[in-house]
């Protein structure tokens, strides 16, 4: 990937999504969420050897949402290993990522990490370590993304204000062992934890991990063993975007997370990260938009890992 051609690939892949606009809707059931404007368009490209390449709004801050549910399975990962695989599972789900049914017949074990039961139990699991979840992935990610990244206190209590559907999870989940903490106390922590800002450059900049193995080129660190790498990625691919995912497998062919917010974040191993954010989503809960250019992007340039 050179610097003009990933450039000239944004560039086309703007003009490509222009059709796609208005075939979604921006979410309303977290009323904070429904005042962005749904024309929002941003895309951002970080590569592992160093590139970065943007495109219009990808400076803008907007709430990441589920993209978060990475990050704190990650750091439950490197604190407890795979005891987490005792409290959450790796399947995908084929239902949507709030649904309760599937959730009661399998005993409060939830499917995978990435909908919200899963990622509902890795706060409890979380919560065990350190008394605010949250704030540990806001400064891990800012971390990744080499500059400060915050939280958005407006959207967190709209976030809180509406979660009965996370509440019912998590008191199920209380009944069944799943979770160990109070039901609202994980609740709590797991609305602030989604209502995290972030542009494009950071989620492109923050999921480069996964792009090289484990290694963060920007900070020179190692994030994450290659082989939890590799499995991160594996369950991106195949748990990412929810109930949708196998759509999204056969059109974009990248491991990938997308959340309410809008924002979709890719990784092409060995190569690069690729975020995007467009409001509106369709009825999975996944940009309209996002989704689109990704799967241009992909075909662009013929990075799909299918």
């Amino acid at each position: 990937m050179n610097e003009l051609s990933i450039d000239e690939v944004l560039a086309e892949v703007a003009v490509l999504v222009k059709p796609h606009f208005g075939k979604g809707r921006v979410p309303d059931y977290i009323p904070q969420l429904a005042t962005v404007p749904g024309t929002k368009f941003g895309m951002a490209v970080r590569t592992v050897d160093g590139g970065e390449h943007a495109i219009g709004d990808a400076d803008e801050g907007f709430s990441v949402q589920s993209i978060t549910k990475v990050l704190s399975l990650g750091l439950a990962l490197n604190r407890i290993g795979d005891e987490v695989w005792t409290r959450v599972g790796k399947e995908p789900s084929g239902t949507p990522f709030n649904h309760l049914s599937l959730l009661e017949a399998e005993g409060g074990f939830p499917r995978n990490p990435f909908i919200n039961a899963g990622a509902l139990a890795v706060t409890d699991i979380l919560l065990d370590k350190v008394k605010d979840p949250a704030a540990l992935v806001r400064g891990f990610a800012g971390f990744l993304a080499d500059g400060p990244v915050a939280i958005d206190e407006a959207v967190a209590a709209s976030e809180l204000d509406n979660a009965w559907q996370n509440r019912a999870i998590a008191n199920l989940m209380r009944g069944k062992g799943t979770v160990r903490h109070d039901p609202e106390a994980v609740v709590a922590a797991y609305s602030r934890q989604c209502a995290l800002t972030m542009s494009c450059r950071q989620l492109a900049r923050a999921f480069l991990p996964l792009a090289a193995g484990g290694f963060s080129p920007l900070v020179q660190e190692t994030i994450f063993p290659e082989r939890l790498t590799r499995r991160l990625n594996a369950l991106l691919l195949t748990c990412g975007i929810y109930d949708s995912v196998g759509s999204f497998a056969y059109r974009v062919g990248l491991p990938a997370k997308s959340g309410v917010g809008g924002g979709v974040v890719a990784v092409v191993p060995g190569k690069a990260t690729v975020a995007v954010w467009s409001p509106e989503l369709d009825r999975f809960g996944t940009s309209v938009v996002g989704a689109r250019a990704l799967e241009a992007f992909s075909q662009l340039t013929n990075c799909s890992v299918l």
